[in-house]
């Protein structure tokens, strides 16, 4: 009986020594992987903050090239009309040097002629009105109403006041016109 205890505590003895160093080996694994995960997680938020940054200066640089073209988007348009605005300075000279009305009034229509090309260009087109057409409120603006002349008229454009214009499809200035009661 001795004996038998005795041989049970020697296998105790050797079962004991291989559960610490399995225990060891489980918390040095999980210690592994918990440095694993650590470092995992480490990489994560550098690249995060990488893709965070890259973002905020992507937004910095979208928005200030977005004031640069809105600051020089009228370029074109401004230097196509300094060269009418030159004309009109030599036109006005001529005024005070010429008396000859013919000469100037065909410097007047060359000038005029040239600021209406260069807005066509850009894109720019007059509403082609008339007395009779039909009223648009997308399009006209009534300044003011007045007894038909005819009935034809009633509800219709009487007079155009001030000419309407539109770049593309936009409306940028509404045609001011007189309607018929």
């Amino acid at each position: 009986m001795a004996k038998a205890k005795t041989e049970d505590n020697i296998e105790e003895a050797k079962k004991a020594p291989k559960s610490k160093s399995t225990s060891k080996t489980k918390i040095s694994k999980e210690a592994k992987k918990i440095e694993e995960l650590t470092e995992e997680l480490e990489i994560s938020k550098d690249k995060h903050i990488r893709l965070y940054s890259e973002f905020e200066n992507f937004r910095r640089r979208t928005a200030k090239e977005k004031l640069e073209m809105i600051s020089t988007a009228n370029e074109s348009l401004i230097s196509s009309l300094l060269s009418v605005l030159d004309d009109f300075e030599r036109a006005d000279k001529a005024f005070n040097k010429d008396t000859d009305v013919k000469a100037i009034k065909e410097g007047v229509d060359l000038v005029f002629n040239k600021l209406k090309n260069v807005l066509e260009q850009k894109g720019t087109k007059k509403m082609e009105l008339e007395a009779g057409s039909d009223f648009d409120p997308d399009f006209h603006e009534a300044i003011t109403q007045i007894p038909s002349p005819k009935k034809a008229l009633k509800g219709k454009i009487v007079d155009v006041i001030e000419n309407g214009y539109m770049l593309g499809d936009k409306v940028v200035r509404f045609a001011k016109v007189v309607t018929g009661a």
